[in-house]
């Protein structure tokens, strides 16, 4: 049996899916399951135990019939296709596949989510209710030993450690809680701090006391230094999603630019971690932060 998943995404939401794709490979343990994703998280998922081919979708604009023919021929052959993107891009493919046996919101879909409350439910609950309504019951608490297999050694890390990650999306600057508010947390905690991120926040990092590997480190060797620490903290951003899905002590902060009840991370089996919100994150106080450290 040739099963696809479709799942597009930034990080956040990429991570937040990994259950239900864990669930799709545990109900179809013996088919072939093709997951047709972007580019920048084909090498992440072909690393995971789920997926026996990954197809990257170049996302072409619907004028352009050469590339849509590719298209057309990446979603064609499958027994059953499990839209967990369900965008209204991903939507119009149904009918691009030949109107597979279906798992998502097109009209006319074999196995359709129709919660009225899909559009304001968590993510992860969203896709519990959209793979029941396909026969699959529950999420699993996936094992994911598969993203800790980057050696760590060179980057020095303290025996024990709080992870800071000051960053977001750099079209995103409101979900930031202000450097120095980072740089008078990490003075006030009771263990040494690793400070992570992009390149893009590399200078910022730089004003945070501590170990600062922003801009150094790859993806899997992000997880493996995460699953390290004792706690994070950060901001609503890509990697605080890897903090909560690897089960570390997370405390989020929130700005009224996203909603947690939507969007937030989530621990494995479906715990939340400590949620901070404020309208505007300047005004979220360093003293509230440390009151609220688990």
């Amino acid at each position: 049996m040739k099963i696809l998943v479709i799942k597009h995404g930034a990080l956040g939401d990429i991570l937040l899916s990994l259950p239900a794709m864990a669930a799709i490979r545990a109900a179809h343990p013996r088919a072939q399951i093709t997951l047709l994703t972007t580019r920048p998280f084909a090498p992440l998922l072909a690393a995971s135990p789920w997926f026996d081919t990954i197809e990257t979708d170049a996302r072409p604009k619907f004028w352009n019939l050469h590339a849509l023919w590719r298209l057309r021929r990446q979603l064609r052959g499958f027994a059953m296709v499990y839209d967990l993107q369900t965008s209204g891009r991903s939507t119009r493919y149904f009918t691009l596949a030949g109107r597979p046996p279906w798992s998502g919101i097109a009209k006319g879909c074999a196995f359709p989510d129709a919660a009225p409350n899909r559009e304001t439910t968590h993510t992860r609950e969203r896709l519990a209710g959209q793979l029941r309504a396909a026969g699959i019951p529950a999420l699993p608490v996936p094992d994911f030993s598969w993203l800790l297999r980057a050696d760590t050694s060179r980057f020095n890390l303290p025996e024990q450690f709080i992870l800071l990650v000051p960053g977001a999306a750099p079209h995103r600057p409101e979900k930031r809680w202000p450097e120095q508010n980072f740089a008078q947390l990490a003075q006030s905690l009771p263990l040494p701090a690793v400070i992570v991120g992009g390149k893009a926040e590399v200078e910022l990092a730089r004003a945070i006391p501590g170990l600062n590997l922003a801009g150094q480190t790859s993806f899997f060797e992000l997880a493996a230094i995460t699953a390290r620490a004792s706690l994070a903290i950060g901001n609503d951003t890509g990697p605080m999603h890897l903090a909560a899905v690897l089960g570390i002590p997370s405390v989020v902060l929130f700005s009224a630019a996203s909603d947690p009840a939507l969007t937030a991370p989530r621990y494995p089996d479906g715990g939340w971690p400590v949620i901070l919100r404020a309208p505007n994150l300047r005004d979220l106080p360093v003293a509230q932060v440390l009151a609220s450290l688990p």
